[in-house]
């Protein structure tokens, strides 16, 4: 079931958007990671399994999508794991740690819920807190063109939205430490931000558009 499922996804997408995938052989083989994304729109958590024939990958969504047929149908053979984004999910968390722990992979917004603006928002420290516990490397990944409004006026319309996805350079970030635990969590979610920001449009940057790190990132890639 599971198989067409994901058939029936990628057709789908293929129907509503002119998709674009870059740099995708940023993306390990195998072994485990943590795609850290921005989210723009509804469609984002099908996104993965459009490019990615694997089911290694699970993506936390919001529990109250867990009441929607659609997703809900979606999430039982896509690896959804539905969680409350507004207090502290530990038995999510552990679930998460647990399944990184045995090799699976994690696909997760830092923000917690899409931009109502497109352009990026404060990210919460939870995924940072995850990649830093596992050791698995971060893949920053940076999405346009699925925003709600403008897939649904395409749509009506009869356009495909030109939608593009974009894979950065995977990175690590060190074991948290006991001193400063907060703070160090503060650094490593800017980081993590920051380097979804460097391989955005300069108009989906948000609150990131001016960060020190951001400006760095972009400095070192001559940009």
């Amino acid at each position: 079931m599971r198989e067409f499922v994901r058939w029936l996804v990628v057709h789908i997408l293929n129907l509503i958007g002119d998709i674009t995938v870059n740099d995708v052989e940023n993306v390990p083989a195998s072994g485990g990671f943590v795609i850290a994304t921005n989210h723009i729109g509804i469609i984002d958590i099908a996104l993965f399994h459009y490019q990615f024939d694997r089911f290694d990958m699970f993506i936390p969504v919001a529990e109250k999508w867990e009441k929607v047929g659609w997703i809900r149908f979606l999430g039982k053979n896509l690896n959804f794991l539905f969680v409350d984004r507004y207090n502290a999910d530990l038995k999510a968390m552990r679930k998460m740690i647990g399944l990184m722990e045995t090799g699976n992979s994690l696909v997760i917004a830092p923000e917690g819920t899409r931009s109502r603006t497109g352009a990026l928002i404060e990210g919460k420290p939870g995924v940072a807190f995850l990649a830093a516990r596992s050791g698995f490397p971060v893949i920053p990944v940076a999405i346009t063109g699925t925003e709600d409004k403008v897939l649904l006026n395409n749509i009506k319309h009869f356009r495909k939205s030109k939608i593009v996805l974009t894979v950065g350079l995977p990175f690590t970030l060190p074991p948290i430490p006991k001193a400063d635990r907060e703070a160090a969590l503060q650094r490593y979610t800017d980081e993590i931000m920051c380097q979804i920001a460097a391989i955005l449009p300069e108009r989906y940057r948000g609150v990131y558009a001016g960060h020190p790190r951001l400006k760095a990132l972009l400095a070192e890639r001559g940009l």
